[in-house]
């Protein structure tokens, strides 16, 4: 035993020595290159003497690195995200500054702006000598970590006598947010996912769930986290009691959706009790939080993203290779961007700024600060864990769903997943990896593309009010563009949309996808078709003829394009008059019909069953939203180790529910690895129903859908990239 801890000393002491003598060549090569940056006095010295003044700033800044780094990222945590992500490189910048009047004689000298770019050049070499170092030392390396878990688990059980044997397997649900259920399936058939593919081949299992009318992360992941998407018609829609316009992606809006669906369901969410929220528009309930658009306007140590944010940039390697990884996204879109139109690529949306930096924080900044913030909760032995990577989504909105962009993000994707799996082995307890999405992606030319007018252009010329001779454009509200304001502390509020739209005559028409909400401010309650066809007695027929619009609902009546009607409560004649667009297309207009927020009318694109191609009503080429392909079907993936759901989910209720089957099965929440760990008010319920009395399943599952949990046709061999 001692002769191991010598051994592993001396090996710590020699990459220790290896970083230094990197860092110091590094110094050197620099101090040669840039002008501003000296390791000599003006009269000049020997080459031993700039050598050893390269070695004691190399020496120095490393330290300073070590010790006083960790201390400055946690005393500017209430800074915005990416504020702190470039303030890194300023403080990386002065603590070289001050490692170079450490060394005797004052013999290092640097101007403030080189200072930024030698000490970032510097932690990026020494963070990459050190992973080559572990790559090199990878047995070493996992007895470390064993080392730690066993250390913990003792400690543990000796705060705890009573709890005896292993610990119970904690869960991890990552979302891969838009990722429809063919989509994986092709991903995993041509190895563009082989993390995932392996998984398939040694027990995990898949199949498609169906989301509501409205397709879309907010009633999704609401109804995945917290039990209840009741009163979520779209992705926007307009309140006649309030006067205001709930998005799903504001912050104000977000919470005050989190409190209703906990008021309704009497429940605080599926992470209540020793759980971690990463990356969502809702907390679940958990304590532990990161980049959650319904706490984010919030102030002060509730807002602190504990093994977020700290455990990233407590290196400020990460924010180096972040930086890095940023820029080359962003030229790396600008590159496909002008192929794409070289190409002459339909349909096509444009792509100019600030696009670029958006994708860039979606498919790198977010990436990076998620994935380290689960690997961070699992070391922790924390009981569940819930996390959102919206790259895929981001990029599809504007490149397609099908196509090398989207392939290179899910490859990407499937890299990170490997990295939680590896980070998996040396957990202090178990973990099952679920992984799911929210929703798919449909794709299709735009409704102005395709038309040459937007949805409001039409609702106006139906009303009989003026028109724009020039099309306007609806601006793509896509969650990763909230994010990147929620990360600034800036409130999200789209550029021409009213977030209190006045009470006149005038309609507000909000676009979600490839459905829109129609409401007029000036008629008190849901108006009637009676009350809408007195008024605007060419408005339902313009809408429901019109050939990108697939069907129009209004009092309680399915308008088709021909004259066609269909009431809801009479049984059948919805199903018929819906049946191009998928099953269970009529339960869900009839349950939105229900809503106390239904808009006056609700209008659904067109969809071609052909082709799969809906039009949405934003300026997207691939969405989500409404009813038509493949939005509507997301996949759950689970390990064998948990029980079966059955046929499949219907609604996000149901998925709720099963992902509470699952935590009971493994005990997880209820008995957290640590003692009173993130225990709150409210925690899981004993039935881990869906909210809602709905049945959730269907009787017979879609064609498509594999026997057993495992994609139909297809499977190649896939190597394991989790070692």
């Amino acid at each position: 035993m001692r002769r191991g801890r010598l051994r592993a000393a001396g090996n710590a002491l020699l990459r220790v020595t290896l970083v230094w003598a990197v860092s110091t060549l590094t110094m050197l090569a620099l101090a040669g290159i840039l002008p501003d940056f000296r390791l000599q006095s003006g009269d000049g010295e020997s080459v031993t003497r700039i050598g050893l003044t390269a070695a004691w700033g190399a020496g120095a800044f490393g330290l300073l690195s070590a010790l006083v780094w960790p201390v400055l990222v946690r005393a500017l945590l209430l800074v915005p995200a990416l504020v702190l992500g470039l303030l890194v490189f300023f403080l990386n910048g002065s603590l070289l500054l001050v490692a170079l009047r450490l060394v005797p004689d004052g013999g290092g000298a640097a101007a403030p702006e080189t200072a930024v770019v030698v000490a970032a050049v510097m932690s990026a070499v020494a963070s990459a000598t050190s992973t080559a170092l572990a790559v090199r030392d990878d047995e070493a390396y996992r007895r470390r970590l064993y080392r730690l878990a066993d250390r913990r688990r003792r400690r543990d059980r000796g705060r705890d006598p009573d709890r005896a044997g292993p610990p119970v397997p904690g869960l991890v649900v990552v979302q891969l947010d838009g990722v429809g259920y063919e989509v994986l399936r092709r991903a995993c058939n041509s190895a563009l996912m082989p993390t995932v593919a392996g998984w398939l081949e040694q027990g995990h299992r898949v199949m498609p769930w169906r989301t509501d009318w409205s397709s879309q992360t907010g009633a999704s992941q609401l109804g995945i986290l917290h039990g209840s998407t009741f009163d979520v018609p779209a992705f926007r829609w307009y309140e006649k009691d309030t006067g205001e316009v709930m998005v799903c992606n504001r912050p104000s809006s977000a919470a005050e959706l989190q409190r209703r669906a906990v008021a309704r369901t009497g429940d605080g969410g599926l992470l209540t009790l020793d759980g971690a929220s990463r990356g969502n528009l809702f907390s679940g309930g958990a304590d532990q939080l990161a980049l959650v658009l319904s706490v984010s306007a919030r102030r002060g140590r509730a807002n602190r993203s504990r093994a977020g944010y700290f455990a990233y940039f407590s290196d400020p390697a990460n924010a180096v290779r972040t930086a890095l990884s940023f820029v080359a996204d962003v030229v790396r879109e600008v590159r496909q961007s002008v192929r794409a139109r070289l190409r002459g690529d339909r349909p096509r949306v444009s792509r100019g700024a600030p696009y670029p930096l958006i994708r860039a924080f979606a498919t790198v900044v977010e990436r990076d600060v998620v994935v380290a913030a689960v690997i961070g909760d699992m070391l922790a032995g924390r009981a569940v864990v819930y996390a959102d990577l919206v790259a895929y989504d981001e990029v599809a909105h504007h490149s397609g769903p099908h196509g090398r962009d989207t392939d290179q993000v899910l490859e990407r994707l499937d890299r990170s997943l490997a990295l939680l799996a590896r980070v998996a082995e040396h957990a202090p307890r178990p973990y099952r990896i679920v992984l799911l999405s929210d929703h798919g992606q449909s794709p299709g030319e735009t409704f102005l593309g395709r038309y040459g007018l937007t949805l409001k252009d039409l609702v106006r010329a139906g009303c009989g009010l003026p028109v724009s001779r020039r099309a306007g454009r609806t601006r793509s509200g896509a969650e990763a563009r909230a994010a990147v304001l929620a990360a600034l502390h800036r409130p999200v509020e789209e550029e021409g949309e009213e977030v209190r739209p006045g009470a006149g005559p005038d309609p507000v028409v909000l676009a979600s996808g490839n459905l829109a909400l129609i409401s007029f401010p000036d008629i008190p309650g849901r108006a009637t078709r009676a009350r809408v066809e007195q008024r605007h007695p060419a408005l339902l027929a313009t809408l429901a003829n019109h050939p990108g619009v697939g069907f129009v609902l209004v009092d309680g009546e399915v308008l088709g394009p021909g004259g066609a009607v269909a009431r809801l409560d009479v049984p059948g004649e919805a199903e018929e008059l819906l049946a191009a667009f998928g099953p269970g297309a009529a339960d869900a207009v009839r349950r939105t019909d229900s809503f106390p927020h239904a808009a006056d009318i609700m209008v659904n694109s067109a969809y071609d069953p052909d082709t799969g191609t809906v039009h949405a009503f934003e300026e997207q080429i691939g969405s989500h939203g409404g009813l038509g392909g493949e939005q509507g079907r997301p996949f759950l993936m689970w390990p064998a180790e948990l029980s079966d759901p059955g046929a499949e989910p219907v609604g996000a209720e149901a998925v709720h529910g099963l992902l509470r089957r699952w935590l009971r099965e493994s005990h997880g929440p209820q008995v957290p690895l640590r003692p009173g760990a993130g225990a709150q008010d409210g925690g899981v319920g004993e039935d881990g129903g869906a909210e809602g009395g709905r049945e959730g399943v269907v009787e017979d599952p879609p064609s498509g859908t594999g026997q057993n949990g495992r994609f139909p046709s297809g499977r190649v061999p896939a190597r394991d990239e989790t070692r």
